[in-house]
């Protein structure tokens, strides 16, 4: 991982201070996932997500 990228600990913060909530965060995550499965699987790997992690969180949000 490259030092510029961002952690997922910066990306909940800011979702976080933009007003997101757990609900909403779990929509914007399916909806990535529904909309465009293989950059969501490269977003989760750019921000540091182990792919025990990555397969979690993609089940998570294929699951609605």
């Amino acid at each position: 991982m490259s030092a510029s990228n961002v952690t997922r600990e910066q990306w909940i913060e800011l979702f976080q201070l933009a007003g997101l909530d757990e609900a909403m965060m779990h929509k914007w995550h399916r909806e990535f996932e529904r909309r465009y499965p293989a950059q969501h699987q490269s977003f989760l790997q750019w921000i540091g997500l182990s792919a025990e992690d990555i397969l979690s969180v993609r089940k998570f949000s294929q699951a609605g």
